[in-house]
């Protein structure tokens, strides 16, 4: 009878141990799923946030002169407005200079970020400071840039960058 009893006691516990597991389960998984939920949902709207970090992410890929990081950024129909007025058009304009050697950048810093979103358009300005070489020939130059962002199946696509140039 001794064993009985102890056999019932062990499988009472085991019952026990069961049903704090799965209510435990039931309590978090709502946690879990509605977070996770709240997680996919944040990633897949366009924000402020997103959009800068996005302006940044091509800033890195252009100082890393990171040709496919650059390429992954730029919308098939971007286009730059120089500070000088010129116009390039297509996002292989920086990689294939990069590629020939004929720009290199040393570095990109961005400071003063200014963003404003219109819906699923982003307008980031900041102040760049670039250095490295263009044609042969070393440069430093300090300008104002908007890159204007659309967003595009979950992403960022940067679809035109005025550069404007500032005195020194």
């Amino acid at each position: 009878m001794n064993s009985e009893k102890r056999l019932y006691a062990m499988i009472r516990a085991m019952i026990n141990r069961l049903v704090v597991v799965i209510v435990s389960g039931l309590l978090i998984a709502p946690m879990v799923v509605f977070g996770a939920a709240r997680i996919v949902k944040a990633s897949t709207v366009p924000t402020a946030e997103n959009a800068l970090a996005a302006d940044q992410e091509l800033a890195k890929a252009l100082q890393d002169n990171d040709t496919t990081g650059i390429v992954r950024l730029l919308d098939k129909g971007w286009a730059v407005i120089t500070s000088n007025g010129d116009i390039g058009e297509g996002p292989s304009i920086f990689p294939s200079g990069i590629r020939s050697g004929y720009r290199v950048l040393k570095t990109m810093s961005l400071s003063e970020p200014r963003v404003r979103l219109y819906g699923n358009i982003a307008l980031v300005t900041t102040k760049v400071e670039l250095a490295g070489m263009f044609a042969g020939k070393a440069f430093d130059i300090h300008e104002r840039q908007t890159d204007v962002w659309c967003w595009k199946d979950g992403m960022w696509k940067c679809i035109l960058t005025q550069e404007a140039k500032m005195p020194e």
